[in-house]
C-alpha cells in the first residue's frame, strides 16, 4: 500500500522530492501530476501533486525529506552575495521592485504599466537597493 509523504503545487517539484528520494533507496511515486499538468487550478482542490513511497518506507522517507541541504549545496558551489550599498553589509537576499504596483495595475486596468526590478533589500537596515544601482 502506497502512502503520501508529502505534497506539491507543481509535478516538477514533486519530481524532485522523488529523484532525491530514489537515491537514498526508497522507491516513490508521483501521484495526480497529469490532472494537475492539464487543469494547474485544480491543484489546491485534489490537494496537489503526491509524492507517495510504500508503507514501510514512509518514516525514512519524510526524515529525508525534512532535512535541509542548502549548507551543502553552498559548500559545493559557493555563495554569490550583494553589499548593500548603504550599510556595506552581506547580509542581503533577492527582491524584486515594482511588482506588487505592477499586480495592482494589472488587476485594475488589465495592462501591466510598471516595470519589475530585479534588486536586493538588506537584512540589517531594511533598504532596497535596484540592481543598477548595485
Amino acid at each position: 500500500m502506497l502512502v503520501t509523504v508529502s505534497r506539491y503545487s507543481f509535478p516538477y517539484e514533486a519530481h524532485i522530492a522523488r529523484a532525491r528520494l530514489e537515491t537514498e533507496g526508497i522507491p516513490a511515486f508521483v501521484a495526480d501530476e497529469h490532472t494537475i499538468n492539464m487543469q494547474w487550478l485544480y491543484s489546491n482542490a485534489l490537494g496537489g501533486v503526491r509524492l507517495q513511497v510504500p508503507e514501510p518506507y514512509a518514516q525514512a522517507a519524510q526524515a529525508i525529506l525534512a532535512e535541509d541541504r542548502e549548507p551543502d549545496l553552498i559548500e559545493q558551489q559557493g555563495e554569490e552575495t550583494k553589499v548593500c550599498p548603504h550599510c556595506g553589509s552581506t547580509n542581503t537576499e533577492y527582491h524584486q521592485i515594482g511588482r506588487r504596483w505592477a499586480f495592482l495595475v494589472f488587476i485594475g486596468i488589465h495592462f501591466p504599466l510598471f516595470p519589475v526590478q530585479d534588486g536586493i533589500k538588506c537584512r540589517d537596515c531594511g533598504k532596497i537597493s535596484a540592481q543598477s544601482d548595485l
